[in-house]
């Protein structure tokens, strides 16, 4: 079962959960804290060891962490009357209170670490056949952002989010 996401209501930008997964076919695992490495991943993950479903060889800084709104997930699970959870979305950072649209092509920071926001992060049809096809039409430009981190460092769940 999945862990809750740590809900704040001070309308801060913030972590409220990390997930990693050590495979492709491993669930993602909520921790409350990973290490940031630039030019891999986190810590743990299997883009870290480049096992991930997607992972390029060599390695594209778009492929080192991804974001996800927990209020897109709320609001897709809500709309679809899908059992959709974060852990769903296999993306590795779940922020409140971000437009992480807003992120993209920007340089921001994750509690100490900085990060640079590549693209969006668009639903895949590997999440459609794996979980649920209706993903692919309800997350279009709500499915997160992939990024590339600038600076190693460990975040927290609870770091806030700002731009740099």
């Amino acid at each position: 079962m999945e862990a809750p996401a740590e809900r704040f209501d001070d309308g801060m930008k913030r972590v409220a959960q990390i997930l990693i997964s050590p495979s492709p076919a491993s669930a993602m695992q909520p921790t409350q804290e990973v290490r940031a490495i630039p030019g891999k991943s986190l810590v743990g993950d299997r883009y870290f060891s480049g096992e991930g479903t997607f992972s390029p060889h060599p390695q594209k800084p778009d492929y080192e962490i991804t974001f996800i709104e927990r209020e897109k997930i709320e609001a897709f699970a809500r709309e679809s009357g899908l059992p959709f959870t974060a852990c769903h979305a296999r993306r590795n950072i779940v922020t409140e209170g971000v437009d992480l649209n807003e992120l993209d092509g920007k340089e921001f920071l994750v509690g100490e670490v900085r990060i640079r926001g590549i693209r969006l992060c668009e639903p895949c049809s590997y999440l459609a056949k794996a979980f649920f096809p209706e993903i692919l039409k309800g997350l279009v430009n709500k499915g997160g952002l992939r990024a590339q981190i600038l600076s190693e460092g460990v975040i927290h769940v609870g770091d806030c989010l700002k731009e740099s």
